[in-house]
């Protein structure tokens, strides 16, 4: 599996360690599966059997054997995993942990647009709940939007949601004018624009520039690189296994990330002869962090919160993730003449 960490790992702190031993020890009990996400409490991906992306970890969520998957994320991840296993049970720590991207768009809303511009192919990047992946052609991530798009007719009009960065970006990289992109934004973008890279960068002159694409916080930086907003030199535009790699293949003692800041601790865990400096030490997700220890381990004793997703809904939504997921894992695209079948 890629952009998976090695896990769990035993915190050296005793009360945390002891609340990690319970937590695998009821987990072994359960057969339960702990995801986590590379912006989630560091004890809380240390806990966990694999830690990574979106991507990766629903792609973990689909093939995964255990009966139960706790998904330290955000609640479209944890739908994401319960579509793609509907046999097992999924259950979120804390229902506040959701997605102000996601939140910017709902399913009333896009089928609104959808009346606006009848025929056109809705795109909706993976950071959207069910029910809009449920009217959408196809979800995307950040790394292979761009091929999504190229891949469709070019008589054809394209809806991408709900993330206007990513949209402005792959609108340049492919040159569609006949684009409509949703104004929808992370809140975490507000920590990472042109000016906090190039003083961050300036701090750091021999560092190496990390993105990591995966992520709605990187999308802006995304969309600056591709303006000519943020200088190229040095740039490094990885996976999550390709940034935990990276480190050790360069000369580079330092290097400069952009994403949100929880990436560091699993960069500096794994290279710990490194340093690294975030892009802007402001770029956190809170809904991320509302995950705690206690919380895993009160989900896994009362079984909860249990995500579901009707079945309506899971089966439409199932075929744009499953495109998602195949894309991402190939590199090559399902057919798109008829979207809607």
């Amino acid at each position: 599996m890629q952009d998976m960490a090695p896990a769990p790992v035993r915190p050296s702190d005793p009360a945390l360690a002891e609340l990690h031993d319970e937590v695998r020890a009821l987990a072994a009990r359960r057969n339960a599966v702990i995801l986590a996400h590379n912006y989630e409490r560091p004890e809380v991906q240390d806990v966990a059997d694999y830690v990574g992306d979106s991507l990766g970890l629903s792609r973990e969520a689909a093939s995964t054997g255990a009966d139960v998957i706790v998904f330290c994320g955000v609640h479209f991840m944890a739908e994401t995993a319960a579509v793609l296993s509907p046999g097992k049970t999924v259950l979120l720590p804390d229902l506040a942990a959701g997605c102000s991207l996601a939140a910017t768009i709902d399913a009333g809303q896009l089928r609104d647009w959808k009346a606006e511009h009848p025929g056109a192919v809705v795109v909706s990047y993976v950071n959207t709940t069910a029910e809009v992946k449920a009217e959408s052609d196809y979800c995307c991530t950040s790394g292979n939007a761009v091929d999504v798009v190229n891949a469709i007719p070019a008589d054809r009009e394209i809806l991408f949601l709900p993330d206007m960065f990513l949209g402005a970006h792959v609108r340049r990289m492919t040159g569609r004018t006949n684009l409509h992109v949703w104004m929808g934004e992370c809140h975490v973008h507000a920590g990472i624009d042109p000016a906090h890279i190039a003083a961050s960068r300036a701090a750091h002159p021999g560092a190496e520039f990390l993105v990591h694409p995966e992520c709605g916080c990187s999308t802006s930086v995304l969309e600056a690189l591709s303006a000519g907003d943020v200088a190229t030199d040095g740039v490094e535009i990885l996976s999550t296994e390709g940034m935990i790699r990276r480190p050790a293949e360069s000369s580079a003692d330092e290097f400069v990330v952009a994403t949100e800041v929880g990436i560091l601790y699993r960069l500096r865990r794994e290279n710990p002869t490194k340093k690294f400096y975030p892009a802007n030490d402001r770029a956190t997700c809170a809904y991320m962090k509302v995950t705690t220890l206690p919380k895993v381990l009160g989900a896994l004793e009362r079984g909860e919160h249990r995500i579901t997703v009707p079945p309506d809904v899971a089966r439409r939504a199932r075929r744009a993730i499953e495109r998602m997921i195949s894309i991402g894992g190939s590199h090559g695209l399902a057919p798109v003449g008829d979207p809607g079948e």
